[in-house]
């Protein structure tokens, strides 16, 4: 999926929301379940590292957000959130100050192109960014505002999607972090071609 088909400029859309494109400096921490493994993803928080089964990866995550998204009671369950094995504790800290806690899920993909999957990130893409245009006078608060939006007129997404979409919502409003959707890296999926909400909250 690229930025031509959803006919946003991607770029200068999540710097009107302070996300611009970053990677995370850190080298991967040592520690024995992750020594010897391979390195398959980056992004600004975390770290995915290759479990080597077919079916887990080890995160490493440094946001506040993402360990809550993952760890917490509360936090968003169902069809379209990751599945979570277990919490390996702190195993380090980053340069940002924020401790290393090491998560052990369910492994994603990238959104194939054509895929169903696709369309329903591509849809989503632009119904949020719809609506942070609609609610750009708000600043940092559009995109809390426009995932809320989003709940209250539904979308043609389908009835799971559209439950995710409130449970997320509930979310970002409980933790007080900020959605992060407006990336497609943020969405993937299973290989079953379920859309997931891969890592789509961040800390201001």
């Amino acid at each position: 999926m690229s930025s031509e088909e959803i006919m946003i400029d991607m770029d200068a859309a999540r710097a009107m929301l302070g996300r611009q494109a970053i990677l995370l400096p850190d080298a991967v921490p040592s520690h024995p379940l992750l020594d010897g493994k391979t390195e398959i993803g980056r992004g600004e928080y975390s770290i995915v590292i290759d479990k080597g089964d077919g079916e887990h990866v080890y995160k490493i995550v440094s946001s506040p957000a993402d360990y809550f998204l993952y760890t917490a009671d509360d936090r968003p369950r169902g069809p379209h959130f990751p599945i979570v094995f277990a919490d390996h504790g702190v195993i380090g800290r980053a340069q940002s100050g924020y401790p290393f806690h090491l998560i052990e899920m369910e492994r994603l993909y990238p959104l194939a192109e054509g895929s169903p999957a696709a369309e329903l990130s591509r849809r989503l893409i632009e119904c949020y960014w719809s609506a942070c245009a609609q609610w750009s006078r708000l600043g940092a608060d559009m995109g809390r505002i426009a995932l809320y939006h989003l709940t209250v007129e539904p979308m043609k997404v389908g009835d799971s999607l559209q439950e995710a979409l409130r449970a997320l919502s509930d979310f970002v409003e409980e933790y007080q972090v900020l959605p992060d959707i407006l990336n497609a890296n943020n969405l993937m999926m299973r290989a079953d071609g379920t859309l997931v909400f891969s890592d789509p909250v961040f800390i201001a």
